[in-house]
């Protein structure tokens, strides 16, 4: 592997893109640099696993590493300077797999996702207010309130000493804004496909990534001056102090982007460049193994068309040739005639809208 060692012999890197899991404590991420710490308080507790998404993401064997000597020597930069990731490659490629891959590996718990469509904007990953919401349940707390004792149930009776609805139970913080929370260890957050945005969103994003802070104005002018808030964790909330969000870890963030569009200069220099190449023959074929629990009799053959169909200039994802694979390995299913047809149909280049 490239790369230099320090002088005792140990390894400057922590990720090495083996895919498993910690054996015991997880390793233990460098210290950042000085310009790079940040001063959140009110630590959260860990994160939660998600072995389901993980399993889908990277299957139930071993993981077959897609990353050369250099680029696992980027990831770990990465890591240590506590700077983005935009990784950039074809579609389909394993570009958002990466992200699982550093949270098993690392033990960082569930992966926050933020998918980008053409509509997204910042505060879609920061945070949402459900100010409709909040005002309905503010005129429900006040009818109960203007009724006199008579027209009172045992019910509104209990009612009547609720507190009005608290402001933070209709704010939800997004992908981002839970990955900037506070935690001990890094969370990870994949931002999916930012070349699909509004052209304003990677400007809009600089603040944010160089700061590692952002605030909720609903809740800064709250005059209670804290509330505990939704998170993007599933039935997890998060305390919010004066309205404002700062990290104590800066989080794991890997930008993908299909290579649609150009980002501004002040964007890439913020973020650390990782380009996925195309899986090798043996790649493909571990891939499948891993993804299956072992390899269809017809899966060295169907690999070999799938790189012929690359490397005639299409466009293709791995999620094609996995699909195809599976379906060879169903009772009764016959890779002759009729079912010739439905796996070039599953491996048709994707360039062509059809």
């Amino acid at each position: 592997m490239s790369g230099p060692e320090a002088t005792d012999g140990t390894d400057w890197r922590v990720f090495r893109a083996t895919g498993r899991a910690p054996g015991g404590p997880p390793p233990r991420l460098p210290e950042p640099p000085p310009w790079r710490r940040f001063g959140g308080t009110l630590l959260q507790p860990a994160p939660p696993d998600d072995p389901e998404a993980a399993l889908r993401r990277l299957g139930p064997g071993d993981h077959v590493p897609q990353l050369g000597p250099e680029q696992i020597d980027t990831v770990n930069a990465a890591l240590l300077l506590r700077r983005p990731l935009l990784i950039t490659g074809s579609p389909g490629i394993g570009k958002s797999t990466l992200a699982y891959l550093l949270s098993r590996e690392l033990g960082l718990g569930r992966v926050l996702q933020w998918n980008i469509v053409s509509r997204t904007a910042l505060r879609d990953g920061l945070y949402a207010y459900d100010a409709i919401g909040r005002a309905q349940a503010i005129a429900a707390w006040q009818a109960v309130e203007q009724r006199t004792p008579a027209e009172r149930t045992p019910a509104a009776g209990r009612d009547e000493d609720r507190r009005p609805p608290a402001l933070g139970d209709f704010v939800t913080l997004g992908p981002l804004g839970t990955a900037l929370l506070p935690y001990e260890r890094p969370r990870v957050l994949l931002v999916d496909e930012l070349d699909k945005s509004d052209i304003d969103l990677p400007n809009d994003l600089l603040h944010v990534l160089e700061n590692g802070s952002y605030d909720v104005p609903e809740l800064v002018r709250d005059p209670a001056g804290s509330a505990r808030v939704h998170t993007d964790d599933p039935g997890r909330s998060a305390r919010v102090d004066a309205g404002r969000v700062e990290c104590r870890e800066f989080p794991v963030v890997l930008i993908t982007s299909n290579g649609e569009r150009e980002f501004p200069a002040a964007f890439r220099r913020r973020c650390l460049p990782l380009e996925m190449q195309a899986p090798t023959r043996e790649q493909l074929l571990a891939i499948v193994s891993g993804h299956l629990g072992s390899l269809p009799p017809d899966a060295e053959a169907m690999v070999d068309v799938f790189l012929h169909k690359v490397r005639e200039g299409g466009t293709h994802s791995l999620d094609q040739l996995l699909n195809a694979a599976r379906l060879t390995t169903v009772d009764g299913f016959r890779t002759d005639g009729e079912g010739r047809r439905l796996i070039e149909t599953l491996l048709r280049d994707l360039a062509k809208g059809r």
